[in-house]
């Protein structure tokens, strides 16, 4: 999950590349396989009970859910990507926002393909919170917006931004199944996509940064890092 930068600044490419194909491989196999069940017409007990388990928490939960939750609304991807950019990170600002933005769109574009109606209309006494969301279910926008923010971040955070990140992004699925608007299934599609769509954003970076990299000339000193501009320490 957004392994390429940490291996970029480390000089080890095969490693990031590794992790970015991986991730990528994940991430579409969770889309794929997910979104096969969600089609179907009924709701397996399974995800019932899940969905159940998360839906039937207590109310007074609802106001900090709700803060949690904004991390994967659309507004998040300019907001983060402008924190990168206070934070003197360009190249993490243009993740950011091609990531967050991607998975935000191209989730619009699964749902209507899988059509994968809401919890309400598919499992009996669901508990709605807030605004009753409208569309379709299968798959969460949040959560792959979530996920794609929090795996391009990661690698760039310091120890305790990465905990809070790690605790936020699954809480932000929970968040969406807590209010009823998505199934279980509906996440994990969401989570899928976010760390698909991440894991091509890195590549896709990482080969912009290969092809730019001027070749090392034979038996002489290899080309200064990238990330410092060029410049000779």
């Amino acid at each position: 999950m957004g392994c390429e930068a940490r291996g970029v600044r480390n000089g080890s490419p095969a490693r990031w590349l590794t992790g970015s194909r991986v991730s990528l491989g994940v991430g579409t196999a969770a889309v794929l396989v997910t979104a096969l069940s969600a089609r179907r017409d009924t709701v397996g007990h399974r995800e019932a009970r899940a969905f159940r388990a998360v839906n039937g928490l207590p109310d007074s939960l609802y106001g900090p859910v709700w803060v949690v939750m904004q991390a994967g609304a659309f507004g998040a991807v300019p907001a983060a990507a402008t924190a990168a950019l206070l934070a003197d990170d360009r190249e993490l600002a243009v993740r950011l926002l091609a990531g967050g933005t991607a998975s935000w769109a191209l989730a619009k574009l699964v749902k209507r393909v899988v059509r994968r109606p809401r919890p309400a209309a598919l499992i009996s006494g669901v508990r709605i919170r807030g605004s009753e969301a409208s569309g379709l279910g299968y798959l969460s926008g949040h959560a792959g917006v979530a996920v794609a923010l929090g795996a391009a971040a990661l690698p760039r955070l310091s120890p305790s931004g990465r905990a809070v990140v790690a605790a936020v992004v699954p809480v932000v699925g929970l968040s969406r199944i807590y209010v009823g608007a998505h199934l279980p299934l509906d996440v994990a599609g969401g989570a899928g996509l976010g760390l698909a769509i991440e894991a091509a954003v890195a590549l896709a970076a990482a080969r912009a940064l290969t092809r730019n990299q001027p070749r090392r000339p034979a038996g002489g000193v290899g080309p200064p890092d990238l990330l410092r501009g060029g410049q000779t320490a």
